[in-house]
């Protein structure tokens, strides 16, 4: 028992020496590899190894070879060139985009450079040289035209009849100086009103006629237009003092008063139909302001001719005398004062 024991145990360590010297003998006969040679298979990519195919006993047929399919197949470019032959081909089978696109605004405005004169290249240029006018604050001329126009709405509204037998008795002379005339002296208080906004239309008018006539430049307009009301006012309350006095004087008291009532009338008429051309005058654009000022001018004159051939017409009742003693009258009291007033005061104003 023990001698198989051994036996075996023997035979197990030769087998395993066997074993070794085998697996040394194989190392021993490889070839030695260069380290040169080590790092050029390391770099060197593993190519994959083909699969064998299965042989199923099946024998393949070719298919017909083309000429022209040999010749495009010898031509076959690597993969990465068609793809980029393709990609060029089809940017250029794409139609080119302009970058800027043509709108009708671009067309409308080349017709208009071809056909407008004034647009052609190389015509001369004109450049504007006016000096800058300065700001000038005018907010105070909206509020004083609308309190001239707020007045005359106030004493129209609180004094309507007297109104309507003012304007009757301006389009009916002989109506006036019978009925009409007792009915409007039998109110004060709105014929004074009335003669008041007649010197505040007037003097305004004469301030804006010499500002649109460029009369005045250095003058302040809260101290002017005042001072042009109170002579308005000064200048006829004379007057009436003065028509006061002579028909006293001479006796003929009844003169007096008509010629009173005429002037007085013409008077309120002609301040308020002043008042659109305040407006006018005032807010309009220059050429149109000048159109409209020889407009009211024309009025004006219209509306004192016709006061002198009422009052010659109602004279005539009451004295005797020709008609060039009346052209006389006119000339010295009533249209050369107003001459040498309006002179002095364009002399003070302006210097010249």
């Amino acid at each position: 028992m023990l001698v198989r024991n051994g036996l075996f145990l023997l035979w197990l360590f030769i087998f395993s020496s066997l074993g070794l010297y085998a697996q040394d003998s194989t190392n021993n006969s490889a070839p030695k590899v260069s380290s040169v040679q080590q790092d050029t298979a390391k770099r060197r990519p593993a190519t994959p190894k083909k699969k064998p195919v299965a042989d199923t006993g099946r024998v393949a047929v070719k298919p017909p070879v083309d000429n022209r399919t040999l010749t495009n197949t010898a031509a076959v470019p690597k993969p990465a060139d068609t793809a980029k032959t393709a990609a060029t081909d089809t940017l250029l089978q794409q139609p080119k985009v302009p970058l800027h696109q043509e709108t009708a605004y671009d067309i409308f405005m080349r017709n208009l450079a071809a056909k407008n004169m004034y647009l052609h290249p190389g015509k001369p240029r004109y450049f504007d040289l006016n000096v800058v006018r300065p700001y000038k604050d005018l907010d105070w001329l909206v509020y004083l035209i609308g309190g001239v126009v707020l007045l005359l709405g106030v004493i129209r509204l609180a004094y309507l009849k007297y109104f309507s037998d003012l304007f009757r008795a301006f389009l009916n002379p002989t109506l006036s100086q019978r009925q009409l005339k007792d009915q409007l002296s039998q109110s004060p208080f709105p014929n004074f009103l009335l003669n008041a906004f007649f010197a505040v239309s007037l003097g305004v008018y004469l301030y804006l006629l010499m500002y649109r006539q460029q009369y005045i430049f250095n003058a302040d307009a809260w101290l002017l237009i005042p001072g042009l009301i109170l002579l308005v006012a000064l200048i006829y309350g004379i007057k009436h003092v003065v028509l006061r006095f002579c028909g006293w004087l001479f006796g003929n008291n009844d003169l007096a008063d008509a010629y009173i009532f005429i002037l007085n009338l013409i008077n309120k008429v002609l301040g308020i139909l002043l008042v659109p051309f305040l407006v006018i005058l005032a807010f309009c654009q220059p050429q149109i302001a000048r159109a409209f000022l020889y407009i009211s001018l024309f009025f004006i004159v219209l509306l004192i001719g016709y006061r002198y051939v009422r009052s010659y017409s109602v004279i005539k009742q009451y004295l005797s005398f020709s008609r060039l003693h009346f052209f006389l009258y006119l000339c010295a009291f009533e249209v050369a004062p107003v001459l040498l007033l309006t002179k002095v005061l364009l002399i003070w104003l302006t210097g010249n």
